[in-house]
């Protein structure tokens, strides 16, 4: 972990403003995106107690890790949208900004008076991205989504877990976090696009689509079989050997893509006649044969420790990994040469560890992201120097508990 406290380069995003209506998962991944590349992201929450993850404990000194964990590098204000006079602050500050970001059910934006086709009105630039479960169409337009009810109507959840066992829902809450890939990649596309057309748009992000999208190879493979691809635990349905194998202290992940890796897993394990051994020779014939291949591997695999196996693997050009927890993930030199961990500054919690940004540009060093923002900590600021108002006009917003 390092420090770095050298105001560089923000990113390419350093003329941008975002602002975020987001709470809980998908909308603050997506926003996060943005905050990451350089956006300045003006983060709208309730009076209370804020965006809701703030109370998902444990906390430290008050702070939810959850809320920590998809906030850094924006600013917290409080606005009561339901007010009118929250309202008009916010439509103030939607015409002053590039894009917007709201992650409720369809409809809610617009009872505040804060849709897209109120904002754009005002702003026929802005950007406005809506992400949401289903989108703003179709029979479950309306139904509440959380992440493991999106992976099981997009399939994902039928196909994970061990064989023969029940479904297991990813350990990674992919169903909301694709609300982090696919809306900036249409926020940008948009942003583009209105370089020639000087116009914004609405962009409709739904996550089951997204999951639906994810599903890649495993959709094909439904449509050319006709039938459900089954879990295969940490193995491919078609590759073998793929997957998990038993190690003396503990198990090793192999990777065999192709027939060259083939080769190479057996001259690693010492049986380099098998490369071409007419029962094993290609994909489908190792995949007609899984279980004794597989066999042959674990009886080489168990009798090693994983460091062994690594070095021997490796050595062989075999694609492999330990299983890391995710403390030990956080600490191996390579997300430490990629600085992939830093410490921030926080105003309650002081020097914090926070997971750093996942996109790099070459020759250009950003300075460490933000702290979360506690509550409201930046009201006053985007007041003054967003919208222009000065001491007295926040004074009264504040005694009439329009902002926080």
């Amino acid at each position: 972990m390092s420090d770095n406290d050298t105001p560089n380069w923000a990113g390419p995003l350093a003329d941008i403003r975002v602002l975020d209506f987001t709470r809980v998962l998908a909308g603050p991944a997506a926003s996060l995106a943005l905050a990451d590349l350089g956006a300045e992201v003006l983060k709208v929450e309730p009076p209370g107690s804020g965006d809701e993850t703030r109370t998902f404990p444990p906390f430290r000194e008050g702070e939810s890790h959850y809320f920590l964990a998809v906030n850094r590098g924006k600013k917290s204000i409080v606005i009561d949208l339901k007010s009118e006079a929250g309202a008009q602050l916010a439509r103030d500050l939607a015409s002053k900004s590039d894009i917007v970001i709201e992650n409720y059910r369809p409809g809610v934006m617009d009872k505040l008076g804060l849709g897209y086709e109120t904002l754009c009105a005002d702003n026929p630039a802005l950007i406005y991205c809506s992400i949401s479960g289903f989108g703003q169409d179709g029979p479950l337009r309306d139904k509440p989504s959380f992440d493991i009810v999106l992976q099981a109507l997009s399939g994902a959840l039928s196909v994970n877990g061990e064989q023969d066992g029940p479904p297991m829902k990813l350990g990674i809450p992919l169903g909301d976090l694709v609300g982090g890939i696919n809306g900036p990649m249409g926020i940008l596309a948009a942003l583009h696009e209105r370089h020639r057309t000087g116009r914004g748009r609405h962009i409709d992000v739904s996550l089951l689509d997204g999951m639906v999208g994810m599903l890649g190879y495993l959709a094909q493979l439904a449509f050319f079989t006709g039938e459900d691809p089954q879990p295969q635990g940490s193995q491919h349905p078609n590759l073998v050997p793929y997957g998990q194998f038993p190690a003396a202290d503990g198990a090793i992940i192999i990777a065999c893509l192709t027939n060259a890796f083939w080769g190479r897993i057996c001259r690693a394990l010492d049986v380099p006649e098998l490369a071409d051994d007419p029962r094993y020779n290609s994909l489908e014939k190792r995949r007609a044969a899984r279980e004794e291949v597989n066999e042959i591997v674990a009886r080489f695999t168990q009798s090693r420790s994983v460091s062994e196996l690594e070095a021997l693997l490796g050595a062989h050009e075999v694609p492999n990994a330990p299983i890391l927890g995710i403390l030990e993930a956080l600490s191996q030199p390579q997300v430490t040469a990629r600085e992939m961990v830093v410490n921030t500054k926080h105003s309650t919690l002081g020097s914090i560890p926070i997971v750093n940004r996942p996109i790099k540009y070459t020759g250009e060093s950003q300075a460490a992201p933000g702290a979360p923002a506690v509550l409201g900590e930046h009201t006053d600021e985007i007041l003054a120097d967003v919208l222009g108002l000065d001491a007295e006009d926040i004074a009264q917003l504040r005694d009439a508990n329009i902002v926080a």
